[in-house]
């Protein structure tokens, strides 16, 4: 089922798409077919691709059926939109898991996987040591935040999404290509509003019942976005909502009032 499949804003020539799936394997199917054709599509053009991958639960099934694809994984660069200050082996590493999922499934050349760092003592430095890395890879000057070909996010059900949390210092920051997150005290490696909102294809993947009261605020008409980070995610490209029904459930509640 779809909901309110296209909506067009005739002022910024964002396309936002939102659709229900009937479950995780759905949204795993639907974004595999999104995210195969814009790779393909950016390779054509450019000659390259550049994914950023999210953390959590349900990307990882993605991640896995990506794993199947005869893809030019030579001209697929992988970077993160995210990490937690943890050691690459650790079972709570982003890049662990999509390592184990995919990346080394497929014959990727060891150079177009871009992990964020997280061995300096200070995650501050960390930040600014990735920031540099991506501003070589695209050749980008000091105030341009280049732009990704696709982005996949998930998003918590306090509406965070990357590690962009709720009332926190990270949602501020718009002269940096990455910053540090914080969760309960912990620092995160992120990604800043302005770089993921860049690029050309923004993704989120959210299921779960859970996870309705946050999108309720997310699509309302007015609520704060330092409270519901979320609704900061407003990229340059199109923006896709793959929802399972128990998440949008919420959703088409408020849709139909």
């Amino acid at each position: 089922m779809t909901a309110n499949p296209t909506v067009n804003s005739v002022e910024s020539l964002r396309v936002q798409l939102l659709e229900v799936l009937p479950d995780v394997a759905g949204i795993v199917r639907r974004s595999q077919i999104l995210v195969v054709a814009r790779v393909q599509e950016a390779i054509a053009r450019r000659g390259y691709a550049t994914l950023v991958l999210a953390g959590g639960s349900t990307p990882k099934p993605l991640y896995e059926a990506l794993a199947t694809e005869s893809l030019p994984w030579d001209k697929i660069h992988i970077f993160w939109g995210d990490e937690r200050y943890v050691p690459a082996d650790h079972p709570d590493s982003n890049y662990r898991m999509a390592n184990l999922a995919w990346l080394s499934q497929v014959p990727f050349p060891a150079d177009n996987i871009h992990p964020m760092p997280t061995e300096p003592s200070d995650p501050a430095i960390a930040a600014a040591q990735y920031e540099t890395e991506i501003r070589q890879f695209f050749q980008a000057q000091s105030e341009e935040f280049p732009a990704f070909d696709v982005v996949l996010l998930g998003m918590g059900d306090d509406a965070h999404t990357a590690s962009l949390f709720p009332g926190t210092a990270a949602l501020a920051v718009c002269d940096r290509l990455v910053t540090v997150g914080e969760k309960s005290g912990q620092p995160r490696l992120t990604l800043t509003v302005p770089m993921i909102n860049a690029a050309r294809s923004v993704m989120f993947l959210i299921a779960g019942a859970n996870k309705q009261t946050a999108l309720a605020q997310v699509f309302a008409a007015e609520a704060d976005p330092t409270q519901y980070p979320s609704r900061f995610i407003q990229p340059t490209g199109e923006l896709w909502w793959l929802l399972d029904q128990s998440a949008a459930q919420g959703i088409i509640e408020l849709k139909t009032e």
